[in-house]
Order: structure tokens, then C-alpha cells, then sequence
């Protein structure tokens, strides 16, 4: 800069500075301004796009597929470039040194001007971090697996209702569909086993959730109870085990209140004068809550899983083991308790509550629909039983 220059700089510096322009209130109205429109975009983005819903943290969940927020994504990709024994040079070496060259860029640029196309050093330093964190950003986006996606329960009803199916699942078999324990029939190992309650006040006034926690995670293998934990070898993560220790505490803990829409998921439904059962609607959640922890993959079951409407109408050794219409079928004297060749009493350790058996009987006697409008189809109980009168209580 010569000195013509120079002045004409500081000319135009002191006219600015006469002129001036006051802290307050003309900047802060200005960063007032600033921060209020960021603060609405803020608040429309948690409005309108939100924040992803995921499982809680698990250490023993070796599906997950870790992936940074997109701010941190060029370094997620960097990492890549830098395995095993390299990878301190990605996470500590390169990001020192590109923070020390903008740290030292204003030293190394020493140039008076402010125009951009002056300020070559600095432009072409900044154009190429820029680009570089864009382009990394972007492969790390393209290439990193998408992460599956399950179903998260993101309130407590949803949290209960998902720990009403994992404990039918995985506990009615051993605890019974309501948690009172007795002794156990059906479960290889545990036969004539005699285990108590665990959903009695004892029980819940007794035990923090955590102390729930830890019991299903490790189980209590003295006592014949195998963890259920994937840390330990089990198939629940810590998302399921944490969804069954609060279907069991809101569930059987008079200390607190289950909600409505809880307790209205959780109900097997009851039938309306004249409705015709379907399975969709009213026999599937009564082969959820008292047959399924038994009768699926896995288990000793003679090939009869019962996960779907065509699992209960066509699979196992002695299918059909319904057949519309016939109240003879295999299921209706077996929940009679009758010992035939395709089994004994079901549920094994304990009779079905009379209701329920009778709205089986009903819906195999109407023909075993499926759906409500294959049910709603059909002419109402009353044309053909016209003697029969079934009397449903929920079911707690």
C-alpha cells in the first residue's frame, strides 16, 4: 500500500468513525433481531422436523450403526481413511493442524485489504476446507448403512403396550398372563416348578424398577430364570427390558395409574349384543396374551406357532387344529382340558377364564373370520345359537 493510499484509507476510516454508530440501541436491536429469527427457525425445526426417536444406548446391541449428527460427519468419514494403528493421525493430528492454520491465518496473511479478491492466501485456505468438509459430509452420508429402523415408543402408553407384547412373549409362559406364578408346566427344565407372584404388592412395593431391571437383564440363574439381557446371551435389548419393567410396574403397582389409552390397548375387546368375533380384533389379542409365549419358533409347541390367522388355521403336527364351524376342533377340547392326541390341556398350568373360552367358541362356531368385515358378514350369534349367552368381563 503506498502512501496515497494510505490516506485515502484512514480518510475514509475517520468519516466512518465521525459518523459512527451507536452500541445502543442500533447494534443491539440489530443482534436482538439476529438471535429472535434464529431462535424461530430453532423453534420450527423442532416443530416441524424434530428430533429422530431412538433406543435408549446399548453397549451389547451390535446392530447399531453409530453415525455422528451431519456437523461431525467429514470427521466420521475421515476416520475411515486413517484404521487401526493410523487413526490417532484422523482423530487428533489433522484436525490440530487445520485449526492451527486458521488460528495462524491472520499472521500468515499479513495483506491491508479487505476485498475478497485480494485476499488470495485466505480464500483459497478457506475454499479448501470448505470443499473438503462438504465432499467428506457427503461421502460419509452416501456410504454409511442406513440404520433400521424399529419401532420406538415414544410415550408411555406406547411403552407399556410394546412391554405387554414382549412379556407375553417371552414371561407368560413361566409367570402367567397376569404375573401370579404357580407352578409351571410346558417350559422344558421347569416342570413342576412352584414360583411366586410377581405381581403382588410384595413384589412391586419391594422392588425399584431397577432391581425389575436387573432381574430380567441377568435373570436368576439359581432360582432357574436365564438372563434375558443380549449382554448376557439373552434376545431382549435394553429398550425391551426397560418397556416390560414398566408394563409391570403401571400394570400391577396400585401406586400408580395406568393411562387410559394404556389400559385401552392392553384390553382384549369386548363383544357387542350381536357381534360376530373376528380374529383380527378379538382372538388374536387372547392368543397374544395367553398362547404365544409357547406356541412360536423356538419352543416345543408340535410345530403349532400361532402368530398369524393362517399359523392357527393350517400349521402343526395335528392341523387343522381349528375347523369353522366345529366346536369339536382340537383347540376347543384342549382349552376344555381334554387329553387328546394332539395334546393336553391348554394353557398347561392354568384353565382359560371361562369368557374368553366362550368368545372362541363362538368364533369358531361362526365360522372363524378373520376380519371385522369378513365377521360383520355373517349373521348375528343369536340366528344361530339362539340359547347361547356369553357374558365378557374385561380382562385386567
Amino acid at each position: 500500500m503506498d502512501e496515497e493510499q494510505k490516506n485515502k484509507y484512514m480518510e475514509r476510516y475517520k468519516h466512518a468513525k465521525e459518523a459512527g454508530v451507536k452500541f445502543y440501541p442500533d447494534v443491539v436491536f440489530k443482534d436482538l433481531l439476529v438471535i429472535f429469527a434464529i431462535f424461530l427457525l430453532l423453534v420450527g425445526l423442532a416443530i416441524f422436523i424434530g428430533v429422530k426417536a431412538e433406543p435408549p444406548a446399548d453397549p451389547s446391541d451390535s446392530s447399531y450403526i453409530p453415525r455422528p449428527e451431519w456437523y461431525f460427519l467429514f470427521l466420521f468419514q475421515m476416520l475411515k481413511y486413517f484404521p487401526g494403528r493410523l487413526e490417532w493421525l484422523g482423530t487428533a493430528i489433522i484436525p490440530v493442524i487445520a485449526v492451527l492454520v486458521l488460528f495462524l491465518l491472520p499472521f500468515l496473511d499479513r495483506n491491508p485489504f479487505r476485498y475478497w479478491k485480494k485476499r488470495v492466501m485466505a480464500i483459497i485456505i478457506m475454499i479448501i476446507m470448505v470443499i473438503s468438509i462438504v465432499i467428506l459430509s457427503i461421502i460419509a452420508a452416501v456410504t454409511t448403512p442406513p440404520q433400521i429402523d424399529g419401532e420406538i415408543a415414544t410415550t408411555l402408553s406406547d411403552q407399556i403396550a410394546a412391554g405387554q407384547d414382549l412379556f407375553s412373549l417371552e414371561c407368560v409362559a413361566c409367570h402367567g398372563p397376569n404375573g401370579e406364578g404357580g407352578e409351571i408346566e410346558g417350559v422344558e427344565g421347569l416342570e413342576g416348578k412352584v414360583i411366586k407372584s410377581i405381581s403382588s404388592k410384595d413384589e412391586l412395593y419391594t422392588r425399584e424398577d431397577q432391581t425389575l431391571f436387573n432381574i430380567i437383564e441377568y435373570g436368576q440363574p439359581d432360582l432357574g430364570m436365564i438372563p434375558f439381557g443380549k449382554a448376557f446371551g439373552g434376545e431382549l435389548s435394553r429398550g425391551d427390558i426397560q418397556a416390560i419393567v414398566t408394563f409391570i410396574r403401571y400394570t400391577w403397582d396400585d401406586r400408580v395409574e395406568l393411562p387410559a389409552a394404556a389400559a385401552l390397548s392392553g384390553a382384549i375387546p369386548t363383544l357387542a349384543p350381536g357381534q360376530v368375533p373376528s380374529y383380527y380384533i378379538n382372538i388374536q389379542p387372547i392368543f397374544k396374551r395367553y398362547c404365544i409365549s409357547c406356541h412360536r419358533d423356538g419352543k416345543s409347541n408340535q410345530n403349532y406357532t400361532m402368530g398369524s390367522y393362517e399359523e392357527v388355521m393350517t400349521f402343526g403336527d395335528h392341523a387343522p387344529n381349528i375347523k369353522p364351524g366345529d366346536l369339536n376342533s382340537n383347540m376347543i377340547l384342549m382349552l376344555h382340558r381334554q387329553e387328546i392326541d394332539a395334546g393336553g390341556p391348554m394353557p398347561p398350568a392354568k384353565a382359560l377364564p371361562a369368557d374368553l373360552i366362550a368368545i372362541i367358541e363362538l368364533w369358531v362356531q361362526m365360522g372363524a373370520p378373520n376380519t371385522a368385515e369378513e365377521a360383520a358378514s355373517l349373521a348375528s350369534p343369536q340366528e344361530i345359537t339362539p340359547d347361547l349367552v356369553i357374558t365378557i368381563t374385561p380382562v385386567p
